[in-house]
């Protein structure tokens, strides 16, 4: 070299590398790139959420959507920062909503986090949401409640009941089984009790109190039971999330009833109810399985 200082620079580079090898020291291979990564991080969420099947087609959906952007897909994961990610948000905002970006987002924030805990790379770039979510606060009013139940057909009319009075997750509710339900008065209930074994999070492990009106509609429906389940689609199978979201779909738009009124609107009546009956945070968090009581707190005003 004709500059000392080059030469310098690049006879201590030599050294550093001699010296590693010496004592054993390996470079760290390339980082793959998030294609690359993919099967690594979906085989992953399949143990972790093995019995939780939607959370499992959830990642795999949203991964889906990350990979279909090719500059997100052909990066090394050492390489994706915030400037990448701003491309790929300013991509997708022209196709879909706030909320379904997000999702995406959120989806490729854990994949990071994975990475770096597996020591596939050392930093975790910031991602940061987008606002203006669509939340959907829809509370079905006691009138509405009437005619909602009037029209509904089965299983719809019944499990609108049961989460109106119980506030269950929808996948909560359809996994229900006779063996979780008691009916006579016991642990303090004053009609009963069902008993949430698994759900969301640890935290939906519980036992929720059963109204009278429910009582009567699950008295009516095990008198007829030919299945384990409590809530049976055609056959003898646990209802569907798609079937019973169509047909409570078909009679909204039947009703003229307000697109915001979705099945998780049923379990957020529930919640708020709580809150106007004067139930205090923990005790709306105890019945609900929420992880937070921040989580709660929303239904006490």
């Amino acid at each position: 070299q004709a500059d000392r200082k080059v030469a310098r620079q690049m006879e201590a580079a030599q050294r550093t590398a001699l010296a590693k090898g010496e004592v054993g020291i390996a470079e760290r291979k390339p980082a793959p790139t998030l294609a690359g990564f993919a099967q690594r991080f979906i085989d992953s969420i399949q143990v972790r959420s093995a019995a939780k099947p939607k959370t499992i087609e959830f990642y795999a959906q949203q991964l889906a959507r990350l990979l279909d952007y090719e500059p997100l897909a052909n990066a090394r994961l050492n390489t994706i920062d915030e400037s990448l990610i701003e491309r790929f948000v300013q991509h997708r905002t022209q196709q879909v909503s706030p909320t379904s970006v997000n999702r995406a987002l959120a989806t490729l924030r854990r994949l990071l986090r994975l990475a770096q805990e597996w020591q596939v790379i050392d930093r975790v770039p910031r991602v940061r949401l987008l606002p203006g979510e669509r939340n959907r606060e829809f509370v079905l009013s006691h009138q509405q409640e009437r005619v909602y139940s009037a029209m509904a057909p089965q299983p719809l009319h019944d499990f609108a009941l049961l989460d109106l009075d119980t506030g269950l997750r929808v996948g909560e509710a359809l996994a229900l089984q006779w063996s979780e339900i008691h009916l006579e008065p016991t642990n303090g209930a004053k009609f009963g009790y069902l008993h949430v074994k698994d759900g969301k999070s640890r935290f939906a492990k519980r036992n929720v109190p059963i109204t009278a009106r429910v009582r009567v509609m699950l008295t009516s429906r095990c008198a007829r039971a030919k299945t384990p389940w409590v809530l049976v689609g055609d056959g003898e199978t646990p209802m569907l999330v798609s079937s019973l979201d169509h047909a409570h779909a078909r009679l909204r738009k039947a009703l003229k009833m307000s697109a915001d009124f979705v099945l998780h609107s049923l379990r957020h009546t529930y919640g708020t109810r709580l809150g106007a009956a004067r139930a205090d945070a923990f005790e709306i968090m105890r019945l609900m399985g929420h992880s937070s009581v921040t989580i709660s707190q929303r239904y006490v005003h």
